[in-house]
């Protein structure tokens, strides 16, 4: 009541909500763990562990030869990174606080902050984990060449992109369908165990079975990115393209809903209570 609003311009508005996005995703990076460099480590073991275990089962079962003609650990790692980065970031922007989460009534605290704070921070663990892999591959292992660094480092841009569209769907309809959003977001992750196509090729496939995958946009960015990755395979069947204008449909469809849900939120928990 007896405030003295003051005019701010549209830097320092930006500039505030740059820092409380900051804020937010150390936050987040810390809500796993009290030490954000436990948080880092974690994340860095689990996708290690991920990478180990399919390098032994494919040695196992002798399909070593069906990966193409390159670095095989580069060809398990390309999979890896990008599926891991994917369903990270599903995982994270879906359960971001939503507008009926108690933090969203301290001001200038908003559900977009939220959600960018919580996407951000999934990426800033997938890369650095990514990185870290990569170069004690290549110091400690085998050193290894990427044919084109920058356009497969796109892919994994992509890979969480579109991690954060679906991410955003879910959580625009998670306050009315709590039970349905978590049960869908387990499926999803564990059926792009296989889904994304991380465990093969999409040259090497049959009409038929290309056909099952083809509608998977982390199918699409995969493959790409060994296309980038690797100077003698040239993906003919993937687009980027297609999962980018996925993930923009997604976004566009997710924002429209989380716009919804935050005016109705409201009513509809004072109506279902």
């Amino acid at each position: 009541m007896f405030q003295v609003r003051r005019r701010r311009s549209t830097i320092t508005s930006a500039l505030i909500i740059f820092e409380l996005i900051y804020h937010s995703v150390v936050h987040s990076i810390r809500s796993s763990h009290g030490n954000a460099i436990m948080s880092l480590v974690t994340n860095l073991m689990q996708m290690a562990i991920m990478v180990l275990a399919f390098y032994v089962m494919f040695s196992l079962l002798g399909l070593r030869g069906a990966a193409l003609r390159g670095d095989f650990l580069v060809y398990i790692m390309t999979g890896i990174f990008l599926y891991m980065t994917h369903v990270k970031a599903v995982g994270a922007v879906s359960g971001s606080a939503g507008p009926s989460s108690p933090m969203m009534l301290h001001a200038p605290m908003n559900t977009i902050v939220s959600i960018a704070s919580s996407a951000l921070s999934s990426l800033y663990l997938q890369i650095l984990s990514a990185f870290v892999i990569l170069f004690g591959y290549y110091m400690a292992v085998q050193s290894f060449t990427i044919d084109r660094p920058i356009a497969a480092m796109g892919m994994l841009l992509l890979a969480w992109f579109t991690g954060c569209a679906v991410g955003m769907v879910l959580l625009a309809i998670k306050p009315w369908f709590p039970g349905f959003v978590a049960a869908f977001t387990l499926i999803y992750q564990r059926a792009n165990m296989i889904a994304s196509g991380k465990m093969f090729v999409a040259n090497t496939l049959p009409g038929y079975m290309l056909a099952m995958f083809d509608w998977n946009p982390l199918f699409h960015i995969i493959d790409q990115s060994r296309g980038f990755a690797f100077i003698n395979y040239n993906p003919r069947y993937t687009h980027w393209e297609y999962a980018f204008v996925i993930g923009l449909v997604l976004i566009m469809v997710g924002l429209m809903g989380e716009f919804y849900t935050r005016r109705h939120a409201s009513i509809s928990w004072s109506a279902r209570r």
